[in-house]
């Protein structure tokens, strides 16, 4: 009878790829289970940036098989003695410090939720992982994993303010080509705007007034806004590099104000 392939595991990290942390956490999760299929998904995220983690990670993860185990190793060590968790949500699995980073993937804290407990302080980080992803992957039973738990640190993500005329939101991530992502979306656009035409502004930037399908609907080098296939409002300059040329930052406000209709 053949055996049943190992699900995936995916990891998301703020290692980088400059010194020996990535490679010796692979080096001990393939000694716990070897044959093991791991996916990158980022180990480029900024040093503790749990914020920029979880906007990539939520990304990407519902698009892996169901069964696919997450590894989340960012800003582990976030007090001098930190929990580890293990959850199961949609059929994933999720692995990752209790530094409030469930709570920006989540919202919520998924019910099935465990607290590692199989370590103590002299247990190697990629020790603690390992034993995790071995339970997880060799399929024991999730609830042996660790200790129930119904509390998590939670880290709030901003959310856009609204008003009849105007909604107030905030820049949240900067990709590699200077594209700047907001964190408001199509769905609270239309429902606030009902149709109404709109300015965008955003620190010292002409404002916007129109929003774009394409790139290229605007002429090489001028700024434009536009809806991703995500669904969260864009700034960029068509063949430019738009945080840099409109100083734009993450956390920087975006505003939204709607013209009346007379």
């Amino acid at each position: 009878m053949a055996t049943a392939p190992l699900p995936l595991l995916t990891l998301t990290t703020d290692f980088g790829r400059q010194d020996f942390h990535l490679p010796r956490l692979k080096a001990e999760l393939l000694s716990a289970q070897p044959g093991l299929q791991l996916v990158d998904i980022s180990h480029d995220i900024p040093t503790y940036d749990i914020v920029r983690a979880a906007f990539i990670f939520n990304k990407v993860w519902a698009h892996f098989p169901v069964g696919t185990v997450h590894l989340l190793s960012v800003y582990d060590y976030y007090q001098p003695r930190g929990r580890f968790l293990a959850t199961n949500h949609e059929g994933h699995y999720f692995i990752a410090p209790d530094n409030g980073i469930f709570s920006l993937i989540f919202g919520t804290i998924p019910e099935q939720t465990y607290v590692l407990d199989d370590y103590d302080l002299d247990t190697p980080l990629s020790t603690v992982y390992a034993r995790a992803v071995s339970h997880l992957t060799r399929r024991k039973p999730f609830h042996e994993i660790g200790l129930p738990t119904t509390r998590y640190t939670e880290r709030l993500a901003f959310q856009p303010v609204i008003g009849p005329t105007y909604i107030r939101g905030a820049v949240v991530f900067v990709d590699r080509f200077d594209n700047v992502t907001t964190n408001i979306t199509r769905e609270l656009f239309e429902t606030v705007g009902e149709g109404r035409g709109f300015q965008l502004l955003v620190k010292r930037m002409t404002p916007l007034d129109g929003l774009s399908f394409r790139y290229h609907d605007v002429p090489e080098g001028e700024p434009l806004c536009r809806f991703n296939s995500d669904g969260y409002l864009e700034i960029a300059v068509n063949l430019g590099r738009a945080a840099t040329l409109l100083g734009i930052h993450v956390e920087d406000m975006v505003q939204i104000e709607f013209f009346s209709v007379t």
